[in-house]
C-alpha cells in the first residue's frame, strides 16, 4: 500500500509545473535526503513519458527536451553540492555554538578576507601574470631555499615583482592580435580598487541593515525559543549542536535585556576618568614611539642596502631585521593595551574590545603608514635600479613575517597560557580568545596586501595561503586552550565595525598611497611596464591621445576628459557618498533609539 501510495505521489508532482513541484516538495515534512529522492524519482518519471511521447514528436523537439532534462538534473545537483562545499560551514557552526558570536565574527570575518583575496589572485593572475609568462624569458639564477624568506635572488626575475614585466605589447602572432602590458597593468588594478570599493561599501550598508538594531530585535526570544527548531535536522550530533547554538543565542539576547547600568558616585567617576585618560596617553605614546623606532630603522636599512655589505649571510640577515622589529611591535604592544583594558574595568566586554580595537588601529595603521613615506619619499628618490621592486620585496618579507608571528602568537599566547593557567598558575584558569587582537591582525595583513598588489602583483595569493593556515590553527587552538568569554554577551554589530575598520583607516589608506604612486610618482627607468614615463598614468594618457583619432572611440574620449581627469566629479561623488552615509546613519539611529523604548517597555 506504501509503495502504491509512493506511486501516486510521484505521478502527480510529474504532471506539475516546475514551479509548484518545487514548492510541494519544500512543503513535504520529510528530511531533505528523502526529498531529494523523490525529486530524482519524479525527474525520472518526467523522461520516461516524454520518451513515451516521443514517437509522436519531431527528433528536435525530443532532443530540446532531453536536454532541458539533462541542464534541469546538472543544476539540481549543482545546487546539492554547493552547500556542501562552502568552505568551513561546518567548523563556523561549532564555533558558534561553543563561544559565541563573539568569536564566531572573528572567523566569519577571515572567511570573508580569504575569499577577498582569492578574488584578487584570479583577477591578477588572469589579466597580468598569463600574459607576461607567454612572453617571458627563461630565469637563469639559482634557487637557494632563502627566497622563501627574503623574496630576493631567484624570485627578482619571476612575476612576482613588478619589475620583470614588459613595457611592449605582447604578441605571439605576426600582424595578429596584441596585448599591451602597460594598460592591461594598469586597468586591472585600477578596476579591482574600483571593484573592492563598491564590495566594502555594499557589504557594510548590508551588514548595517542586517545586524543593527532594529525594534523587532527585543521582541524575538519566545519565536526564537518556540518556532526556529528545524525538524529535519535528525542526525544526533546535529541535535545537540543546534540546541547548543540556540541556548547561545537565547543567552546573548537575554544578557543584553538584562544588562546592568551601574550607578558610580562622583569620586569613583572622577577616578575612572583619570585612569582612562591615562591608559589613553600611555597607548598613543606608545604607538608614537614604535612609529620613530620603524622610521629611523627603515632609514638604516636603506643605507645599508645601498652602500652593499660583504657576505650573502649578512644580505639575508638585514633584509629581516626592519619586518622582524615591525612585527614584535605589532605582537607585544597588543598584550600591553589589552593589559590596559583590563585596568580600566569597562562595564561591558563591548566597550572593552572595541577600545582595545580602535588603540591597535592607530598603532598598526601608524606603523603601515611610516612605512608607506619611507616607500614613497626615500627609497623611490634613491639611486636603486628599480624601486618597485625593492618596495615589493619590503612588503613580501612584512607579510612573511607577519605571518609567522601569527602562528607563534597562537602558540606562546594561547597554548602557553593555558598550559600556565591550568597546571602551575589555577586561579587564572584556560585564555579567552582575544578578539581585538587577532582581528587587527588580519586589519594590518590585509592592508599589507593592497599596499603592495602594485608591486607584487601575486601578493594576494600569498595572503590566500596564508589566511587559510591561520584558520586552521587558531580553529585548533581555540578548541583545545581557550575557554569561552565569561560574560556572554550580543556582538551582531561587530562584524559591521570589522568591515568598517577594514574600509577607513585601511582601504582608503592604501588608495592615497596607490594615488600618489600612480599619479606623482616617476618609474624606474630600466624596470616594469612604466619605464620611460612621466609617471604611470601617463600610459592612459597617451593611449586617450591616439583614441581621439578614432571618431568610434570619442565616448572613451569624452569619458576620460569629463570624468577621470576632472576633479570637480570626484568632488561631487566624494559630497554624495557623504550625504547617503550620513542619511543612513540618522536613520540608525532612529530605529536604535525606537529599539530602546520598546526594551523599556517590554522590560516594565
Amino acid at each position: 500500500h506504501g509503495f502504491d501510495a509512493e506511486e501516486d505521489l510521484i505521478g502527480s508532482l510529474a504532471s506539475m509545473s516546475t514551479s509548484e513541484r518545487i514548492k510541494t516538495i519544500r512543503k513535504m515534512p520529510e528530511t531533505m535526503k528523502k526529498k531529494r529522492e523523490i525529486r530524482n524519482k519524479v525527474l525520472k518519471e518526467i523522461t520516461k513519458k516524454s520518451r513515451h511521447r516521443g514517437t509522436q514528436l519531431s527528433c528536435c523537439t525530443q532532443c530540446l527536451q532531453g536536454i532541458a532534462v539533462s541542464f534541469r538534473r546538472f543544476g539540481n545537483t549543482l545546487s546539492e553540492y554547493f552547500h556542501a562545499l562552502q568552505i568551513w560551514h561546518k567548523a563556523l557552526k561549532i564555533i558558534g555554538a561553543e563561544f559565541g558570536t563573539s568569536v564566531l565574527s572573528y572567523f566569519i570575518f577571515l572567511k570573508w578576507l580569504l575569499n577577498f583575496n582569492i578574488f584578487s589572485f584570479l583577477i591578477n593572475f588572469s589579466l597580468i601574470t598569463i600574459p607576461q609568462l607567454l612572453a617571458a624569458e627563461p630565469n637563469n639564477l639559482s634557487f637557494t631555499g632563502l627566497e622563501l624568506l627574503t623574496g630576493t635572488g631567484y624570485f627578482q626575475q619571476t612575476v612576482l615583482y613588478y619589475g620583470f614585466y614588459t613595457n611592449a605589447t605582447i604578441r605571439k602572432i605576426e600582424n595578429g592580435p596584441f596585448y599591451n602590458m602597460q594598460l592591461a597593468y594598469i586597468f586591472t588594478v585600477g578596476i579591482y580598487f574600483v571593484i573592492c570599493f563598491l564590495i566594502l561599501l555594499f557589504s557594510m550598508a548590508n551588514l548595517f541593515r542586517r545586524n543593527f538594531v532594529n525594534p523587532q530585535t527585543y521582541s524575538v526570544n519566545a519565536s526564537k525559543l518556540l518556532c526556529t527548531w528545524d525538524f529535519n535536522v535528525t542526525n544526533e550530533k546535529a541535535v545537540k549542536l543546534k540546541q547548543k547554538n540556540l541556548s547561545t543565542q537565547m543567552k546573548e539576547d537575554l544578557a543584553e535585556v538584562n544588562k546592568e547600568v551601574l550607578d558610580f558616585s562622583l569620586t569613583e567617576r572622577v577616578a575612572r576618568v583619570a585612569i582612562h585618560l591615562l591608559s589613553w596617553f600611555a597607548s598613543l605614546g606608545t604607538a608614537v614611539a614604535a612609529c620613530a623606532g620603524v622610521y629611523f630603522l627603515s632609514i638604516n636599512n636603506l643605507e645599508l642596502f645601498v652602500k652593499g655589505r660583504k657576505n650573502d649571510l649578512e644580505d639575508q640577515a638585514a633584509m629581516l631585521v626592519l619586518p622582524l622589529v615591525a612585527s614584535l611591535l605589532n605582537t607585544f604592544i597588543p598584550f600591553f593595551y589589552s593589559w590596559l583594558g583590563h585596568m580600566e574595568r569597562f562595564q561591558t566586554p563591548g566597550q572593552h574590545i572595541y577600545v582595545t580595537v580602535v588603540r591597535n588601529t592607530i598603532l598598526k595603521m601608524s606603523i603601515v603608514g611610516i612605512l608607506c613615506y619611507y616607500w614613497l619619499n626615500i627609497v623611490a628618490a634613491s639611486e636603486s635600479q628599480c624601486w618597485e621592486t625593492l618596495v615589493g620585496q619590503d612588503i613580501y618579507r612584512l607579510v612573511l613575517v607577519d605571518f609567522i608571528f601569527c602562528l607563534l602568537g597562537s602558540f606562546f599566547g594561547e597554548f602557553l597560557r593555558r598550559i600556565i593557567g591550568t597546571t602551575f598558575c589555577m586561579s587564572l584558569g584556560p585564555p579567552e580568545f582575544d578578539i581585538a587582537r587577532n582581528v587587527l591582525d588580519l586589519i594590518y595583513a590585509q592592508t599589507l596586501t593592497w599596499t603592495g598588489i602594485l608591486f607584487s602583483p601575486l601578493l594576494p595569493g600569498i595572503q590566500m595561503i596564508a589566511f587559510s593556515i591561520i584558520f586552521y590553527v587558531k580553529q585548533v587552538s581555540l578548541m583545545r586552550n581557550c575557554q569561552p568569554p565569561r560574560k556572554v554577551w550580543r556582538t551582531a554589530q561587530m562584524t559591521t565595525s570589522f568591515i568598517f575598520l577594514l574600509f577607513c583607516p585601511s582601504f582608503l589608506g592604501v588608495l592615497s598611497v596607490i594615488g600618489v604612486t600612480v599619479w606623482r610618482l616617476k618609474p624606474s627607468e630600466g624596470c616594469g611596464p612604466f619605464r620611460g614615463l612621466s609617471s604611470m598614468f601617463a600610459a592612459v594618457s597617451e593611449w586617450i591621445k591616439i583614441l581621439e583619432n578614432y571618431t568610434a572611440s570619442k565616448w572613451v574620449v569624452w569619458i576620460y576628459h569629463n570624468l577621470i581627469a576632472n576633479e570637480l566629479f570626484y568632488f561631487i561623488l566624494s559630497g554624495i557618498v557623504l550625504i547617503i552615509t550620513y542619511l543612513y546613519w540618522q536613520i540608525i539611529q532612529g530605529r536604535k533609539t525606537m529599539a530602546k523604548l520598546l526594551r523599556k517597555q517590554i522590560i516594565n
